[in-house]
């Protein structure tokens, strides 16, 4: 076993950041967008599938949005999942085609969405937290296999920490800008 590279458990929580910031474009801070479908996934060919895999989704207007599905079958799936996915939203089947009018937040709403954003900032911290618990692991394996002087092994899990502190506090700081965003009138 080599000694372990810190800048991959680097690289692993800097994505869990960049996953965060992908899940906060689709959350709406009161006007359509396509990003806003992005985390449906739709039950269709006996797989969850995501939504832009079995439809075209467009913002014809500011508080429209078009999804055209491609096949007949999977329209009433596609409804149904846009309809569970808790952003709040309610389609309008008109053949292969559902039209998602996009209301104005109103207190509650903003409220639910400002708790998703906890949610999904909690996810991405946990997600952190696994990358270091596997990174001291690889570290405790190196100094068994006497690759790692004891020494060694606190210093780089204390660089291994540092570098859990400053992503969980970058996670924070995204969802601290998101839930103002949203509670924003």
């Amino acid at each position: 076993m080599a000694k372990p590279d810190l800048n991959t458990y680097r690289d692993r929580m800097d994505k869990a950041i960049s996953a965060l910031k992908e899940e906060y474009s689709g959350l709406r801070t009161g006007r359509a967008s396509a990003s806003l479908l992005e985390p449906v996934m739709v039950e269709a060919y006996g797989a969850s599938t995501p939504l832009n895999a079995v439809a075209a989704i467009s913002v014809p207007e500011p508080r429209m949005i078009s999804v055209s599905v491609w096949d007949k079958g999977v329209v009433a799936a596609v409804d149904k999942a846009i309809r569970s996915a808790g952003l709040g939203l309610n389609p309008i089947v008109d053949g292969t085609t559902l039209r998602i009018p996009v209301p104005p937040l109103t207190e509650e709403r903003r409220k639910d969405l400002a708790k998703l954003a906890g949610k999904y900032a909690e996810q991405q911290r946990i997600a952190v937290r696994n990358v270091r618990r596997e990174a001291n692991e690889d570290l405790k394996k190196a100094e068994k296999a006497g690759e790692l002087s004891q020494d060694d092994l606190k210093k780089l899990e204390t660089e291994v920490q540092g570098f859990t502190d400053g992503s969980i506090k970058r996670i924070d700081e995204a969802l601290k800008t998101k839930e103002q965003e949203i509670m924003q009138v």
